[in-house]
């Protein structure tokens, strides 16, 4: 990653002012953002959800949620962007955890609102999937939900058992799969055929 010359990454406080004044107006933009990248901050999101600079957990949910709202994701990095700054940090799985599910309706007409740590809402659908990966070597389920611009929310474990509990079956690429509805399509969870 190409650094600009003679610049330092700015500090947490510089980046939280300039996204404030950023976001004055609604949600900041930040996808219609591209700023030189000034380089890494010693910020971290950790698997649980909790944001940290410097080692030292960031304490206050406001200013957590604000720089939620400045995150941006490029391939497989992320960074806090304002108009007139790009600093990387570090992501240990998703940035995001979803915390809680809202679920109405019933069959193919049910929607499942996702609530994450951050204070976004998101009803899952075609645009905000749901995803159920499993890891190789446990076979533990990993789910997420997709929030926004390609930033998803890892389904914490009191969440997924919620939804395993108004899962459903239903034909998925020619088999049976454990899955669930919302907005209309179906997501996939586990083959049927895995649960006997």
């Amino acid at each position: 990653m190409i650094v600009k010359a003679g610049t330092t990454p700015p500090d947490a406080d510089g980046i939280a002012a300039a996204a404030s004044a950023a976001s004055r107006k609604g949600p900041p933009p930040v996808h219609l953002w591209n700023p030189d990248f000034c380089g890494d901050i010693d910020m971290e999101i950790r698997r649980d959800g909790s944001w940290f600079y410097m080692g030292t957990p960031i304490g206050r949910p406001a200013l957590v949620r604000l720089f939620a709202s400045i995150l941006k994701r490029e391939g497989e990095e992320y960074f806090l962007v304002t108009p007139v700054e790009k600093v990387g940090i570090r992501v240990q799985d998703c940035p995001f955890l979803a915390q809680d599910v809202e679920a109405t309706g019933s069959g193919t007409a049910q929607e499942l609102r996702f609530t994450t740590n951050v204070g976004d809402t998101v009803l899952a659908g075609a645009e905000n999937r749901i995803e159920v990966h499993r890891d190789p070597e446990t076979g533990e389920p990993a789910p997420k939900v997709h929030i926004r611009r390609d930033l998803w929310a890892r389904i914490d474990r009191k969440t997924f058992y919620r939804l395993i509990d108004i899962a459903v079956t239903a034909p998925h690429e020619g088999a049976d799969w454990l899955g669930l509805w919302s907005g209309g399509v179906f997501f996939p969870i586990i083959p049927a055929a895995d649960l006997t």
